[in-house]
């Protein structure tokens, strides 16, 4: 899976570079997050600007993830998320929970970084 993680003071980036963001290779992108976690990361954005297109099962692990970030007192936002992406995120209703900004500055700008 194309994924790379970055720092940004305390914040952990991950930026996903697959257009298709589907259960074959959710493997590698939860163990990303929770080998940040781990490592005491709780503050987390995902950058899915490339993302184009994600499944339910996508969904539901990131629900998982945002469960155990949460857990740990930390903060999980989403940035860069396309149209379509948007769309299956605002009707499953999993919006309601993960923040979503329009961009990786915004995202790290409302940690307050």
């Amino acid at each position: 899976m194309n994924l790379t993680t970055d720092q940004a003071g305390r914040i952990a980036i991950v930026r996903v570079g697959e257009t298709r963001l589907m259960y074959p290779i959710l493997a590698d992108f939860a163990s990303t997050v929770t080998g940040l976690l781990a490592a005491g990361r709780h503050e987390i954005v995902i950058d899915l600007t490339p993302v184009t297109y994600i499944d339910s099962a996508t969904i539901g692990c990131l629900m998982d993830l945002y469960r155990q970030v949460h857990g740990t007192g930390g903060r999980l936002k989403l940035s860069g998320v396309q149209k379509r992406v948007e769309t299956m995120l605002t009707m499953t209703g999993a919006q309601n929970f993960l923040e979503i900004h329009a961009d990786e500055p915004s995202a790290l700008e409302s940690f307050g970084a």
